[in-house]
């Protein structure tokens, strides 16, 4: 299908991007294109301006320091693969990158792109809700920074103003020893998640869980917080018993809706299954 019309501005500057947005009410910025391209094939978005960001400085630079790793909105997948830091400053990016799409939506989609298009099946949202990541966004009211529970409304919808656009997305600092494991599950690699799960947790000198986080992807109208399996790990030694009770927390914990792809009792269960093999392979790690 024929794209709808539109005219087409690429700024220099954030002040001039952000400026385009709000003096056109139906703009649309446009980063790797790899979400917003086929919404407008199918015309699931006609924006009469597309605002390209890619000239904008200062949006595609990973940095990592002692309070965390800040990501460029204009970062791509490429990027974040192979920047080999990022395989010990923050382990579930990296694992999760590795399961988006193909090898040439990589090479172009971005963090920010991803972010701002919400898909609830998406790896970056589930890492940035389950991690306590923080958005950075600017608009013509100025900037602001936006939890990451905060951000996600439903589905391909978020918090953003109609002129914001992300500029950095903020992941807390990662102890050294910290436990980790994300799972997920497709028809084949690179196709959507049927569901995903990533989870991390900290030992205290018993070698007891606390800090548990756990969320999920794809089995919601946005990515979601697994609290029961959060509850069933906090002061409890992760051994088969725990991760029994965690993985049955985990299928108690979502209500996925039923669709062409799988119905709710399939997706419950998986959710269970991951849970149980992220668990099982934060124990190794």
């Amino acid at each position: 299908m024929k794209l709808p019309p539109f005219d087409y501005a690429c700024p220099a500057t954030l002040a001039e991007a952000v400026a385009l947005l709000a003096s056109h009410g139906d703009a649309k910025p446009i980063a790797g294109g790899q979400s917003l391209m086929p919404m407008l094939a199918f015309r699931m978005a006609s924006p009469t301006l597309l605002v390209d960001l890619r000239k904008l400085p200062d949006l595609n630079r990973i940095s990592i320091a002692d309070d965390g790793v800040q990501l460029g909105a204009m970062v791509r997948w490429r990027d974040i693969e192979d920047d080999v830091r990022l395989r010990a400053a923050h382990p579930p990016l990296a694992a999760a990158i590795a399961h988006v799409a193909h090898y040439q939506i990589r090479n172009r989609g971005t963090v920010g792109g991803s972010l701002a298009h919400a898909d609830p099946a998406a790896e970056m949202p589930g890492v940035a809700l389950t991690c306590d990541a923080e958005i950075a966004v600017t608009g013509a009211a100025g900037r602001r920074v936006i939890p990451a529970r905060d951000f996600f409304l439903g589905p391909l919808t978020t918090a953003l103003a109609p002129d914001e656009i992300i500029v950095e997305v903020r992941l807390p600092a990662w102890p050294a020893r910290r436990r980790w494991g994300f799972q997920e599950f497709s028809r084949r690699r690179g196709d959507f998640a049927l569901a995903g799960v990533a989870l991390f947790y900290d030992e205290d000198a018993d070698g007891k869980a606390v800090n548990a986080h756990a969320g999920a992807i794809g089995v919601a109208d946005t990515p979601v917080r697994l609290t029961g399996v959060e509850q069933a790990l906090n002061g409890c030694a992760v051994n088969e018993a725990t991760i029994a009770a965690a993985a049955r927390a985990a299928s108690a914990d979502v209500d996925p809706p039923d669709d062409i792809h799988a119905n709710a009792a399939y997706r419950r269960a998986l959710v269970g299954t991951l849970t149980e093999r992220a668990l099982i392979a934060s124990a190794a790690i």
